[in-house]
């Protein structure tokens, strides 16, 4: 299990999400700098326990409504290679020293695991918190999901990341989160039939708590 350290970070994540944000296509921000705050989330486990997975819900209030991202990120001692463009930033921590912030959506690690955790073989994990289960974060699936390496690299587009397979299996992660119901083809839910999911809650800035859909499979054989 992942150790999860009470410590420094400079820059904080906050401040690197604050600078990375506005560069993104599903960002619906204006021209004033976002301004967020943390609303929830989970982290994975690496089996080999050398890459932190941590996928963070922050809320911008920024603009003429509230907007809630998903961001997935994943923090590694030493750059990724080929991941140039995936890079969000650089920090220090005050434990473990200089680590390379990335976008997980195009990080091999996270992308297995998070597959893993809709196949039911991870589960997820509490953000803040050692060696603790996240309860509130529900998975499903139902048929057989494909090889990690089968999925080519990611690609944004106005609300969500999509990744592909052959047999035309599509992995979705939605960035831009819409309060619903947890199933996929429930009232409130994505109409598309998703074959497996992810979801949790977030708070918002009212104080009221909302769920949705972070992450959809689809195009998988049903079993």
């Amino acid at each position: 299990m992942a150790v999860i350290h009470s410590t420094t970070l400079k820059p904080t994540k906050a401040e690197l999400l604050t600078a990375w944000l506005p560069s993104r296509p599903w960002y619906q921000g204006g021209a004033a700098e976002p301004r967020l705050a943390a609303s929830g989330g989970f982290r994975l486990d690496d089996p080999r326990g050398e890459v932190g997975i941590e996928f963070i819900v922050v809320t911008d209030t920024s603009g003429t409504r509230p907007v809630s991202y998903l961001t997935p990120l994943t923090y590694r001692g030493a750059p990724l290679e080929g991941a140039d463009d995936a890079l969000v930033g650089t920090l220090e921590h005050g434990v473990l020293g200089q680590r390379w912030v990335y976008d997980g959506c195009h990080d091999p690690v996270l992308v297995a695991q998070l597959l893993a955790l809709i196949e039911g073989r991870a589960r997820a994990q509490d953000q803040h918190v050692s060696d603790t289960p996240a309860p509130q974060i529900t998975r499903s699936c139902a048929g057989g999901v494909p090889a990690p390496a089968g999925f080519t690299a990611a690609t944004d587009g106005a609300a969500a990341t999509e990744l592909t397979a052959p047999g035309r299996a599509t992995l979705r992660l939605h960035r831009v989160l819409q309060p619903g119901s947890e199933a996929p083809g429930a009232p409130g839910a994505p109409a598309e039939e998703a074959a497996g999911f992810v979801s949790g809650p977030w708070h918002l800035p009212d104080g009221s708590r909302a769920r949705g859909l972070f992450a959809t499979l689809h195009g998988i054989r049903h079993v």
